[in-house]
């Protein structure tokens, strides 16, 4: 029996000679680090990928479809900690429910739509052309906006695109002369 201090060392038994283990390929000492949302690019594209080549048959990146994704978007649903009311719950549309029930769990909204953003760049950054994406083909555009909407139905919440803010407030078309440009009324006489 091994020590405890020696425990994993040896994996096989009747070894005399240790081995190094293989470590992952480090990037060069000189380049930066990447940033969150490179790291979960490059995390979420090795996924699919894996994904793609555990079907059967293996799917290769060059021959996905709009159908491809859909599938693995719903796969991930198995993963979601979000719960989505069904039609027939009683906490179906409300926003806090009193009590727990059966319905599943998915996938919130914005994650998969963050989760095709940064899919649909690391296409095109792992030699896609852009005009081939399949993740950004209208059958993902019509099933994210269809998620959104039965997910904000099943909460009780709903749905409301942010507007876009103005650039300045303070200007505005002076009707009497003409010009654009601070109220003269705002003004110190």
């Amino acid at each position: 029996m091994a020590s405890p201090s020696n425990k994993g060392k040896n994996i096989a038994e009747g070894s005399t000679s240790e081995q190094p283990l293989p470590q992952q390929p480090q990037p060069p000492p000189n380049s930066p680090a990447l940033s969150r949302y490179e790291s979960q690019k490059r995390r979420d594209w090795n996924t699919f990928g894996q994904y793609l080549r555990n079907q059967q048959p293996p799917v290769h990146i060059s021959q996905c479809s709009s159908n491809n994704i859909l599938d693995f978007l719903q796969y991930l649903d198995q993963f979601g900690k979000t719960k989505v009311h069904a039609h027939g719950c009683i906490f179906f549309g409300q926003v806090e429910p009193a009590g727990q029930c059966n319905c599943p769990l998915k996938q919130a909204w914005g994650s998969l739509d963050a989760l095709i953003g940064r899919l649909r760049a690391a296409y095109e950054e792992n030699g896609g052309l852009s005009e081939r994406n399949p993740f950004a083909g209208g059958g993902i555009r019509v099933f994210l906006r269809e998620v959104r909407d039965s997910q904000a139905k099943a909460r009780g919440v709903p749905y409301n695109k942010r507007k876009k803010k103005r650039r300045n407030p303070m200007q505005r078309h002076d009707v009497e002369d003409g010009t654009t440009g601070t109220s003269s009324s705002n003004l110190p006489s």
